[in-house]
Parts: structure tokens; C-alpha cells; sequence
């Protein structure tokens, strides 16, 4: 197996460089979505189009088997800047693959070309490309067009590039790998005045303030603290010079959390703290919480699988099972609601500062491609049996 990914790897190297150079948003993926349509006909995989607007599913089996398993690979970019000096960087203003996933796009495409030429396994293998992954929730339309009951699977499988953690480490948890994401904004309104007269009106800037400093005490006083919740408020916008105190104030923020009853705790408190805002000061409050993604949660079946697999081609000594959770979040969650799975982190290497997911100077590592060919692959043996000549 390694000798026939080994030769993939150029191929492969030169799939992701294209598609790092020509990113797309969500659901903006046409191009990416031509590009993966393309390959998988040319290697003899049927090709399905048009699930979630740009989303594409290649079909391929084997043998007489009814067993059936998918793999996941998310296409979108990021809405970020590229500050690389390299040859293939984005030829798009304002947006970059910031995240691996051209080389997630990649690394499935070199399975499905190395299963499609082997065909050593016996049942069938569906290949996932999501759309809009990022922000949009693209897995989620997905599952409601029917994604599970068009192409249906005893498990689905996916991996994520992940900086920081050991070079072809693979790290997959039971239960929940990464946490829900809920988005909120709050608007503070009331009656602005000159800033050297302000008795004549009311202060929402304060009354923000107050919102933003009294939210801190929902974590430290009402969650046990061996729950995992953050809640960070990231925009406050209000005024535009310095001798006006302005009408309206909004503040907007995210929480993060693993367990459902800890977000609704979270989300409760947080209306509370706008309410007794704006009762003890006569402005308008108003909150707009925004249930988002939930959970990534692993089944205990699918991590087993993947334990076995990844041990098989990379040793169990680069497997881990046991580590915390990410408190990032990730739309493969609505997949893993959906049907048993498996979300696992692929090791990049070491974090280097400045060059981590989601900034301006990453680069997904083409070491990794064969590496998450061979996982992919070592799946497709474990459940699907074993190929017996090479």
C-alpha cells in the first residue's frame, strides 16, 4: 500500500496547490466542485452532483458486500488574506485556504483514485465533498437533502490536519471531540447626548460595559467548574467621535461548550444579564442568541475502527484515544447527529506561531497527504476486508 500512495504523492501535491491557489467561500465552490467531479470520473468513480448547491459524492464499489462506510472532506476557504511567498498562492483577493482544507479535498481524492484502481475491498465506499464548511453550515444542509439516505453508511469518517499535535499522530476521542459553537449579538439603545452634557440623555456605552463585565460571572458562578463552556463577547461597536455619547451599542460574541444543558444554562443567563441591565437603566435591550453548530461527538463503534486502522499503518504508538476535547467547532457535527462516525485530527507537527489554522501564513503540510491516504485506505481494509494480494 505504501509503494502504490507513495506514487500518488506528486499527483496529489499538485491537486492541492491548484486548489489552494483558486480558494472558494461556502457554497461558492463551483470551481472546486468541477475540479473533484473531474477526477472522480476520470478514475472510474460515479459522481454525484448538486447535494447542498456545491457539494459532490463519488460512489465506488466493490465485490458483492452490503457493507457500506463514507469519508468526509470539506472544500471551502477562508475569508482571509494570504501573506505566503509561495508559487501556488491564492490568485484571489481576500481569500485563502487557511484551514487544510485543500489538503483534506486532496487527500480524498488520492483515496478514491487508489481504491478505484485497486478495488480490493468488498461493499461499497461513498466520498463526501462538503461545501461550506466554515460558516455556513454546509454538513447540515447536507444531511437535509437526504445525504444518508441517498448514500447510506454504517459509519462516516473524517480527519482534520491539526498543528501542534505530533507529526502523523492520529488522535480520535468517544464522545464529543469538538464543542458547539452558538453565535449572539446584543443591541443596547437609548437617548444619546453631548459627551460634556450627559445627564441629558442615558449611556448605553456603559450599560454595555456593564453587560460585558457582569457576563463574566455566568461561567465562574453558575457552571460547574468541570464543565467545559467559554463565553467571549469579540465585537463592541458604538459612536464615531469623542464628543458625542452615542444611541445604540452592539455587542456580539460566541459560547463554546460540550454538553447541551450547559449551553441552554449559558444561553438563559446571559438573557438574564440583559433583562436586569435594562430594567435597572430604562434602555432597550435586546439579545439575538443564535443556536449554531453542535457538538462533533466520536460513536465508541467508528473510534474503534479508526484506532485499528490508523494503527495498523502508522503504529499504536501514534494513536491516541485519550486527550481533551477541542473547544473549536466543526460542522461535521451534524453528520455525526446523523450517522455513526468518527472525527479524527491528523498530526501536523509542531504549532509555529504566526502559521496556525486560520491565519494569513498557513500552509497545509504535504507530508501529510499519503499519511491520511494510508488512514483512509487502512479503514477501507479494516471494515471492508483485508485485500489479499498486492
Amino acid at each position: 500500500m505504501n509503494d502504490r500512495i507513495a506514487e500518488l504523492h506528486q499527483d496529489m501535491m499538485a491537486w492541492r496547490h491548484d486548489l489552494h491557489a483558486h480558494p472558494e467561500l461556502g457554497f461558492q465552490e463551483h470551481r472546486t466542485a468541477d475540479f473533484v467531479a473531474a477526477k472522480l470520473a476520470e478514475f472510474g468513480v460515479e459522481v454525484h452532483r448538486g447535494i447542498a448547491g456545491t457539494g459532490v459524492v463519488g460512489t465506488l464499489r466493490a465485490g458483492s458486500g452490503k457493507r457500506a462506510i463514507a469519508f468526509r472532506a470539506d472544500m471551502d476557504a477562508l475569508p482571509i488574506e494570504e501573506k505566503n511567498d509561495v508559487a501556488y498562492a491564492s490568485t484571489r483577493p481576500g481569500v485563502m485556504h487557511a484551514c487544510g482544507h485543500d489538503g483534506h479535498t486532496s487527500i480524498l481524492l488520492g483515496t478514491a483514485r487508489y481504491l478505484a484502481t485497486t478495488r480490493d475491498f468488498d461493499g461499497t465506499v461513498h466520498f463526501v465533498f462538503q461545501p461550506a464548511e466554515e460558516n455556513d453550515g454546509g454538513g447540515k444542509r447536507m444531511v437535509e437533502e437526504g445525504l444518508f439516505d441517498r448514500f447510506p453508511a454504517e459509519n462516516i469518517f473524517a480527519l482534520h490536519n491539526w498543528p501542534g499535535l505530533p507529526f502523523g499522530t492520529l488522535a480520535a476521542r468517544v464522545g464529543p471531540q469538538m464543542a458547539a459553537r452558538d453565535n449572539f449579538s446584543i443591541s443596547v439603545r437609548g437617548t444619546g447626548s453631548h459627551a460634556a452634557m450627559p445627564h441629558l440623555g442615558d449611556d448605553p456605552v456603559v450599560a454595555a460595559c456593564r453587560i460585558v463585565a457582569e457576563a463574566q460571572t455566568i461561567v465562574s458562578r453558575t457552571v460547574d467548574p468541570l464543565a467545559s463552556v467559554v463565553l467571549s463577547f469579540t465585537q463592541i461597536h458604538g459612536g464615531n467621535t469623542l464628543n458625542v455619547v452615542p444611541g445604540e451599542v452592539t455587542l456580539a460574541g460566541t459560547c463554546r461548550f460540550l454538553d447541551a444543558a450547559v449551553g441552554v444554562n449559558v444561553e438563559e443567563r446571559l438573557a438574564r444579564v440583559c433583562r436586569a441591565v435594562g430594567e435597572s437603566t430604562g434602555l432597550t435591550v435586546s439579545l439575538d442568541y443564535q443556536k449554531g453548530y453542535p457538538p462533533a461527538v466520536n460513536t465508541a463503534p467508528a473510534v474503534a475502527v479508526a484506532a485499528t486502522a490508523a494503527g495498523n499503518v502508522f503504529g499504536l504508538e501514534h494513536v491516541t484515544t485519550e486527550f481533551p476535547p477541542s473547544m473549536g467547532s466543526e460542522d461535521f457535527a451534524y453528520m455525526l447527529a446523523a450517522q455513526s462516525g468518527c472525527y479524527a485530527w491528523l498530526g501536523a507537527g509542531p504549532a509555529t506561531p504566526g502559521k496556525l489554522l486560520h491565519q494569513p501564513n498557513y500552509d497545509f503540510n504535504d507530508a501529510l497527504l499519503p499519511l491520511g491516504v494510508r488512514y483512509f485506505v487502512s479503514v477501507v481494509e479494516t471494515v471492508l476486508g483485508k485485500p489479499t494480494n498486492r
